[in-house]
């Protein structure tokens, strides 16, 4: 476009040679070349307008977005709630969002108070979405889950996190020194401190860094090796101790013998707490109460596991054998 505008003021010129001065062809013609830095100028502030107007359109999804619940609700919970550690789910179904599939369809459990129940199946069958639903980041379709007698829908979101540990897949802890990352509202004394690190197989190391409890832990845990993040996460939750423990894959990461670690001390410390565990490698809840297996979001089957694994016929039985925890006959 600009080379058009410089052709066009070059030919005008040339043909009104004779009507209009030398100075005005010149200012003309320079005027004309001017057009192509202005166009150039003009595409780029667009370009940067559209690039800019990006924020305003996120901040309009959302405003549109639909919140989640209130963090407290008028319901008035005992000090020590839950007291006992039971889950029920009645007929629970939930989804991502709005015009998705089911994730989890028709769910009728329940957990009793200090039972040790591991989940299991295959990739997509539900098992973290589980673990989602207990603690509302994705609200219910139909049905309920009931946590001593307690509805979790009519629960504040920070009433009912607060009182439920887990332990994720990925270990999360923040730049800043160790004493913050396992007691980040300094609720507890040192002594604490060093009881649940001592549990946590972390006390020996713990006393070998420098300044110990002060100890600088790099973003996201950078200079600590991921067992030891795991068990830094074990050694917070240990600090909690709810009566409801969640354990989503979190020994995916981690080498056999610190798997093994996290396992003894959960056997020990949380003998009185009801634990979910989604459940990566299989012999890590070969002695559990109850196995729950789900598929496609559905129950397939809730026993005990020397029950589901006489059935040679039953789907854990199947990964248990796939897993080479049975012998091939």
């Amino acid at each position: 476009m600009g080379g058009v505008v410089v052709l066009a003021a070059s030919l005008f010129s040339v043909l009104e040679r004779g009507n209009i001065s030398s100075a005005i062809v010149g200012l003309s013609v320079s005027y004309a070349l001017q057009i192509t830095e202005i166009l150039a100028w003009f595409v780029r502030m667009v370009s940067e307008f559209e690039t800019n107007i990006v924020s305003v359109e996120r901040i309009g999804q959302y405003t549109a977005n639909k919140t989640e619940a209130p963090l407290h609700s008028d319901v008035q919970l005992p000090v020590d709630w839950p007291s006992e550690g039971s889950i029920e789910l009645r007929s629970y179904c939930t989804r991502y969002r709005d015009g998705l599939p089911l994730v989890l369809q028709n769910l009728h459990v329940k957990f009793k108070p200090g039972e040790k129940v591991g989940i299991v199946g295959r990739t997509g069958a539900g098992k973290s979405s589980l673990t989602l639903a207990l603690f509302r980041l994705i609200e219910a379709a139909e049905g309920s889950i009931v946590i001593d007698g307690e509805d979790i829908s009519r629960l504040g979101l920070h009433d009912l996190r607060s009182r439920l540990t887990i332990l994720p897949q990925e270990p999360v802890l923040f730049s800043g020194s160790l004493r913050m990352n396992l007691d980040p509202l300094g609720a507890h004394n040192d002594d604490d401190l060093w009881a649940s690190l001592d549990h946590a197989h972390l006390k020996t190391f713990i006393e070998g860094l420098p300044g110990q409890l002060e100890y600088e832990v790099g973003e996201g845990g950078q200079n600590l090796s991921v067992g030891q993040r795991q068990l830094i996460c074990l050694a917070r939750s240990l600090l909690r101790k709810m009566k409801i423990l969640v354990l989503d894959e979190a020994t995916a990461a981690v080498d056999l013998e610190t798997d093994s670690l996290i396992q003894d001390t959960i056997s020990s410390e949380f003998g009185d707490c009801t634990v979910l565990t989604i459940a990566h490698r299989l012999n890590t809840v070969m002695e559990y109460d109850k196995i729950l297996v789900l598929s496609d979001g559905r129950i397939l089957e809730y026993d005990r596991p020397q029950t589901l694994l006489a059935d040679s016929n039953s789907a854990f039985y199947a990964m248990a054998k796939d897993a080479g925890l049975v012998s091939c006959e």
